[in-house]
């Protein structure tokens, strides 16, 4: 599979050692939103920058070409992209996170929050830890966390940075040198605590979860979740 990476900083650099080691061709690695023919791959892989995200997915269904991007904080764009990727018959998914392990603690967030949408006593808050050059804040995986507590539970209607607003999740985000990613989803009552938590301890799984997914898209049209990825949910 020859596979395009649109934006090639350490996640692109890491992406292209997993997809090599899986005996695929990297034919494009770009920082640069233009310059480049994404028709010679046959998928293309977007980790960029929020500013140019949708300009290079928009170029893929353009061009017959799937894209997969894990690029967050562009989101306010996501319904123009899966619009249009209907209207040109593409193919695409959009992660906040692709490692396999996170989306399984996605499944595990949302049963969780089924089961304490029946207890009261209990409040939510959210906490993630993201290495010091990450851009946006809270990650998009802890928005995506956030969002499927909303979906789930009887109490909470929106999330905030450290808010104590009622009916509002509170997430609190830090940066910290070196830190691929923790997010940690807490219920406290007054008697106790229960939280679940996801730690990446470097940046692999995410570039894993991309290239499978990658893999599994291609031949394929529609716009798809890693849910679909890995049949889960």
């Amino acid at each position: 599979m020859k596979i395009a990476l649109l934006g090639y900083g350490k996640m692109g650099k890491t992406i292209e050692k997993i997809a090599i080691s899986r005996g695929h061709t990297i034919v494009i690695k770009t920082n640069d939103e233009d310059g480049y023919d994404i028709t010679t791959a046959d998928v293309a892989i977007d980790f960029s920058v929020p500013n140019a995200a949708f300009f290079n997915v928009v170029k893929c269904f353009k061009n017959g070409v799937p894209v997969i991007s894990g690029t967050t904080g562009w989101l306010d764009n996501y319904k123009k992209a899966e619009a249009l990727c209907q209207e040109e018959n593409g193919a695409f998914i959009y992660a906040s996170n692709f490692s396999l392990g996170v989306n399984i603690f996605f499944e595990l967030n949302k049963q969780l929050a089924k089961m304490m949408s029946k207890l009261e006593s209990y409040k939510v808050s959210m906490e993630e830890i993201h290495h010091t050059q990450k851009l946006d804040a809270p990650s998009g995986t802890a928005i995506t966390l956030a969002e499927s507590i909303i979906s789930e539970h009887n109490t909470y209607t929106d999330w905030s940075l450290l808010s104590n607003k009622e009916n509002t999740i509170p997430i609190t985000a830090k940066r910290i040198e070196d830190v691929s990613g923790t997010h940690a989803v807490s219920y406290t009552s007054k008697t106790d605590t229960i939280t679940i938590e996801h730690e990446a301890h470097n940046r692999e799984g995410f570039a894993l979860g991309a290239v499978i997914a990658a893999e599994w898209l291609q031949d394929k049209t529609g716009v798809y979740t890693m849910k679909d990825v890995l049949n889960i949910g």
